[in-house]
């Protein structure tokens, strides 16, 4: 017998192929379980389970849930590798560190120096207590630089403040927001019993939504009244999903909306449901957003205390993908996969969510729902900058601002004019130099664009976009190109790697901006494939501030 024979025979034939489950495993995830049901689509709710109870994921952990779930190994492994915030310990290696620090990486943070804040929390921390952990975009660019102590969020962070905060509760600081009492006060709820009681017909509230100019403002801007009707001629049963999983660097509108008036956002999802037809809805959350996930629980209950809710609301937790903010790549994430992007043709309102037809809408634009059926269509239209842009806009600000945060103001209010009336100005010894209108993807421009209005098709014939209208400031301060080859390589992290023209077109990207004397000609080649090969919005849009950079400030690459 050969060696070959021998190292075979050794194995016990009594047991499967593969890695064996054990049973204190399983009586362990078991537990953290608890009455969760094993189904497909709550896998990535159990991995956090799991990672909440223990601060990491083992080999026994991910084989004992394969095993409560009736699904193989390889495609648990596959999605718990997928996600960012899933620490996979993998055998031998050793756990990570009891407490990690997150500090933000992206543009906004970076210009508020998380860098310098990263290496100095490197050097003074022991990193067998705290783990150092840098991170894309928080959703607290407000606050640079922003990080999170555990599931603590910490604004304008320091290295003391951020060592100390390791060594308290570790738990969100739940801020004072408007509880379902205060809400139904002042009339909340009042214009959701008027369409339950059919005082104001399915039809009657599109046709105010299609009137009031209502857009999509996750960062497509489709009309809502339209997408309304598109979803409700498919033969149902249909869903609802909110896309709460603003990654956009730059975006923190929805996190402030719900910290404050999360009933809102509720009563709009209610009332979209209600006039659609869809039997439940689905609330996807940032992991990022620990507390915003504490109030959606407790308000969600409340709701249901109440008797309010029609149908049922579930929460699900993402795990730190910016892909999953793109729709489809949301809904596989839903149902307990990675967060791939679907091709498409079909369009999720046809092909959604479990294979039906599904109505997706984002944080902000359901919070205008029940104020514009409550209001009126020219209520809401008549607040534009002009007749040419409809309604109200949550800007996002951070930058080199006095007054970073969310402002409330009219769509189509031009750059210059926003930061003078509603961030108090350039901050001190800063001039504007260049601004992104629409995040990481949006784009970047010059400050002689200072004057076009901020809104849908206003960027586009200037290769860029409004998006979830996310400004960042840059300043005379500021090096484009690093500001460009930071948001590359962001792109290039968050890749799903689903399709090679994003997967290694970023990557490439990030080396040649990275290098010495880049080539204009080998960029916009390579821009060009990613824009027109890759499968979704990513890969389609990451070349966007390369394409500028080149355009607008070609001194930066000399």
């Amino acid at each position: 017998m050969n060696q070959a024979s021998k190292e075979f025979a050794r194995r016990d034939a009594s047991q499967p192929k593969g890695r064996q489950v054990e049973e204190a495993a399983l009586e362990e995830v078991s537990r953290l379980l608890g009455e969760m049901p094993r189904r497909r689509d709550m896998l990535i709710e159990a991995l956090h389970l799991i990672q909440d109870g223990r601060g990491h994921l083992s080999a026994a952990h991910l084989a004992a849930l394969a095993e409560l779930f009736r699904m193989s190994q390889a495609e648990v492994y596959e999605v718990a590798t997928f996600y960012h915030h899933f620490d996979v310990v993998k055998e031998g290696e050793a756990a990570p560190a009891p407490v990690t620090i997150r500090v933000c990486e992206s543009l906004t943070c970076t210009l508020a120096g998380s860098a310098r804040l990263i290496e100095t929390l490197k050097a003074s921390t022991d990193p067998e207590r705290l783990r150092i952990q840098p991170v894309p975009c928080i959703g607290a660019c407000d606050k640079a630089p922003a990080a999170q102590v555990g599931k603590r969020a910490m604004g304008k962070a320091s290295a003391e403040a951020l060592t100390e905060a390791a060594t308290g509760p570790l738990a969100p600081v739940i801020p004072d927001y408007e509880g379902l009492a205060a809400y139904r006060a002042t009339g909340g709820y009042g214009t959701y019993e008027k369409i339950r009681a059919g005082d104001i017909s399915p039809e009657a509230a599109i046709e105010t939504m299609s009137d009031a100019g209502l857009r999509g403002l996750g960062g497509a801007g489709f009309p809502a009244g339209k997408k309304w009707g598109f979803v409700r001629g498919y033969e149902g049963p249909r869903l609802m999903t909110v896309n709460g999983d603003e990654g956009e660097p730059g975006t923190f509108k929805d996190r402030w909306w719900l910290e404050r008036q999360p009933h809102r956002m509720l009563e709009g999802a209610l009332i979209a449901a209600h006039v659609v037809g869809c039997e439940r809805i689905y609330i996807y959350m940032r992991d990022e957003y620990p507390a915003v996930l504490e109030i959606l629980r407790a308000e969600v209950e409340a709701l249901e205390h109440a008797g309010l809710a029609h149908v049922p609301i579930e929460i699900r937790r993402g795990a730190g993908a910016y892909i999953c903010g793109e729709e489809s790549a949301m809904i596989e994430s839903i149902e307990g996969k990675r967060g791939l992007p679907r091709h498409r043709p079909p369009y999720i309102a046809e092909v959604g969510l479990f294979g039906r037809p599904t109505l997706n809408h984002n944080v902000e634009t359901l919070l205008w729902v029940p104020e514009i059926l409550r209001h009126g269509a020219a209520w809401f239209a008549d607040q534009g900058q002009d007749a040419d842009h409809s309604g109200l806009r949550s800007y996002s600000v951070s930058g080199r601002v006095a007054e970073p945060g969310v402002k409330l103001a009219p769509a189509g209010i031009p750059l210059r004019q926003l930061i003078e009336e509603h961030c108090g100005g350039m901050a001190e010894g800063h001039e504007l130099k260049a601004f992104l209108p629409g995040g990481a993807s949006g784009g970047i421009f010059p400050a002689s664009m200072a004057d076009t209005p901020l809104n849908f098709g206003c960027f586009e014939p200037h290769g860029g976009f409004i998006g979830s209208h996310a400004v960042m400031i840059l300043s005379q301060q500021d090096s484009i190109r690093e500001a460009v080859l930071n948001l590359i390589r962001f792109f290039e992290h968050e890749s799903c790697g689903q399709c090679t023209p994003c997967r290694s077109g970023t990557a490439k990207a990030a080396a040649i901006l990275a290098g010495d004397a880049p080539s204009t000609d080998l960029l916009n080649d390579l821009v060009t494939v990613m824009t027109d090969s890759s499968i979704c919005g990513l890969g389609q849009a990451a070349g966007n501030p390369i394409r500028h950079l080149i355009r607008y400030f070609p001194e930066e690459l000399a």
